[in-house]
């Protein structure tokens, strides 16, 4: 599994996940799975878009910066 953070990329209008400075994911289409880091732990999550993108179970205010593994 590849660590990284969650990157909003405004040219596709999806999120990403940064692994390193030239490293990325590819975007990311919704009902994609990934773990999360939530109060130091890793949780299954899924993102999914309706107004805005949201990850299924998780509360975040802003995805970006998020810590994720895939």
């Amino acid at each position: 599994m590849k660590q990284g953070a969650l990157i909003f990329d405004e040219q596709t209008d999806r999120y990403d996940i940064r692994f390193d400075l030239a490293d990325y994911y590819g975007g990311l289409h919704c009902g994609e799975t990934f773990d999360v880091m939530v109060g130091g732990r890793w949780r299954p999550a899924r993102i999914e878009m309706a107004e805005n993108w949201y990850l299924v179970g998780i509360y975040a205010d802003d995805l970006s910066g998020l810590r994720v593994r895939i």
